[in-house]
């Protein structure tokens, strides 16, 4: 073969078993494997039965967040350990108000979560896992031939943005047009930010609650020119996000988190395996000195 001339598909190319579909660039390592074992084969599977493919970004959407909602409702968990103990924190913060005795509150709130068995790092760690299906969604969309000139709803090709309104300027980074699904994503984002960080979790850094509000309208900028199948993605995820979100809150019960975390302070903090061989390190080590 010395020129392919037809769609730029990657379960086509495939097919050749020349690696031509490297060709159709799907991200890189664990992004490029997500798109190519995992959200290709469901998509295909779906467009052998459904005609419409805004419905198919649905399922595939209601599908990958239906997986991730362990790793979501642990984050809620973790959100709320994290609400709930603020008060003991600020208990703290007022013992040391003096810029000198940072190192000292900082070692005393990092031992009451030790005591309370809640780690600061539990709400981000589970959101941290699933940013490579984020980023494989983000390459799979614009690269998807699948999508082009496919309609839905306003849009009239989900493989280029849905633009509703022609502006007579240009924005930079913004264009000169007005996406109605970018204005969407962003409307839906700012709602879950604010469903699922309560600002008394923010008040201990300055500036982030800010950044975690701008960061929304710095997307609208940058993805108003994007695939309007990604940004319709990106609004049908926020969507089932906050739907979660209350779900985890109606049977997650901060009253028993708080009694849970009373129980915990009382109890002996254990004692890691590593810490166990170092305690018992030293001590041989004194035992030896002290023979000697």
């Amino acid at each position: 073969m010395r020129i392919y001339f037809g769609p730029n598909s990657f379960s086509l190319l495939k097919k050749y078993d020349l690696k031509l579909e490297e060709l159709v660039f799907l991200g890189r390592n664990i992004i490029r494997w997500i798109s190519q074992f995992v959200i290709i084969p469901i998509f295909n599977l779906l467009d052998n039965f459904i005609d419409s493919y805004g419905l198919i970004i649905l399922i595939l959407t209601l599908i990958i967040k239906l997986a991730l909602f362990p790793l979501t409702h642990k984050s809620f968990i973790s959100q709320a350990k994290m609400r709930v103990m603020k008060p003991m924190v600020d208990e703290i913060a007022k013992k040391y108000p003096k810029q000198e005795d940072a190192m000292k509150k900082q070692q005393a709130t990092m031992d009451l979560y030790k005591k309370a068995g809640v780690s600061p790092m539990g709400g981000c760690l589970p959101m941290l896992l699933q940013m490579p299906i984020l980023f494989a969604m983000f390459r799979f969309f614009p690269t998807s031939i699948e999508l082009r000139q496919q309609s839905f709803l306003w849009a009239k090709d989900l493989s280029t943005y849905d633009s509703i309104l022609n502006l007579p300027f240009s924005i930079p980074m913004y264009g000169d047009h007005v996406s109605l699904f970018t204005l969407l994503m962003t409307a839906s984002t700012i709602i879950s930010t604010k469903i699922s960080n309560p600002s008394g979790g923010q008040e201990q850094m300055p500036g982030m609650k800010t950044m975690m509000y701008m960061m929304p309208v710095m997307f609208m900028l940058i993805l108003n020119n994007f695939s309007a199948g990604l940004t319709y993605y990106y609004f049908l995820a926020n969507v089932i996000t906050i739907v979660q979100t209350q779900f985890s809150r109606r049977f997650v019960s901060e009253a028993d988190l708080l009694k849970k975390i009373e129980e915990n302070k009382k109890k002996p903090v254990k004692k890691s395996k590593w810490q166990q061989r170092l305690d018992a390190a030293a001590k041989q080590s004194g035992y030896r000195v002290s023979k000697k």
